[in-house]
């Protein structure tokens, strides 16, 4: 097992290097070209979005709270984005790029052992959802304020989630490591138990659960669910 320390020294997932991200992809609308400035300005904007978000919801935010909370003028925000429906894309963007970044490059060493697959990649969720806790509870809790595309982009990213833990389980039954009779249910399954992380991040704090011992308890319990068989197992059968 890693620490979430270990994985943020691999990860540069600062706020200055999401939105230096978030400005390289949306360079041909950013008004503002200076780099340096661009990303100090995206950096306010998008920590300004995600306490208010977090305060009073997305959904009642209005561009002047923004303005007034992040110290920009209107017309300095409306160099970055033309609404709250792209402010809200930029965002949710940046959620899905990091999640395809991080989770969808899973060590070489890891690819003929499904069981080591599917314990790298519930812990480096969870590290993931802790390096970038305001952005994930920002993209599960304002989904209801989606669009019709910010909708498709987050379903579109959960399925991938869901996916890649269902190809290592069943890669884990192909091979004989996991028992599991319905991989996609079980997969469905564990995606709700990463997310209670970040959305109930508070409650699991005040029983001093670090996030490397829930992702121990996770995996323990995966593992069971699935009937992970040892190798000693499998060599007497």
């Amino acid at each position: 097992m890693g620490s979430v320390q270990e994985f943020q020294a691999r990860f540069d997932l600062s706020m200055e290097a999401l939105c230096a991200r978030i400005l390289e992809r949306h360079a041909a609308t950013i008004r503002v070209k200076k780099p340096a400035v661009a990303v100090a300005n995206l950096a306010r904007i998008v920590e300004t979005t995600l306490t208010l978000a977090n305060r009073k919801g997305f959904h009642s935010m209005s561009l002047r709270d923004l303005a007034e909370q992040s110290g920009l003028s209107m017309g300095a925000l409306y160099a970055y984005f033309d609404g709250k429906d792209t402010l809200l894309l930029m965002i949710l963007n940046q959620v899905v790029g990091a999640v395809e970044e991080v989770l969808g490059r899973p060590p070489d060493a890891l690819a003929n052992d499904p069981a080591a697959r599917l314990r790298w990649l519930l812990e480096t969720h969870l590290f993931l959802t802790e390096a970038m806790h305001p952005w994930f509870v920002f993209a599960y809790m304002e989904a209801k304020a989606f669009s019709k595309e910010g909708r498709d982009l987050a379903i579109g990213s959960e399925m991938m989630t869901e996916s890649m833990i269902a190809d290592a389980l069943a890669d884990g039954v192909a091979r004989g490591q996991f028992q599991v009779s319905d991989v996609a249910m079980t997969a469905a399954l564990i995606k709700p138990m990463l997310q209670d992380w970040y959305v109930k991040r508070a409650k699991h704090r005040r029983r001093g659960i670090t996030p490397e011992h829930y992702a121990t308890a996770l995996i323990d319990f995966v593992e069971t669910a699935a009937g992970l068989r040892t190798p000693s197992t499998t060599s007497r059968t």
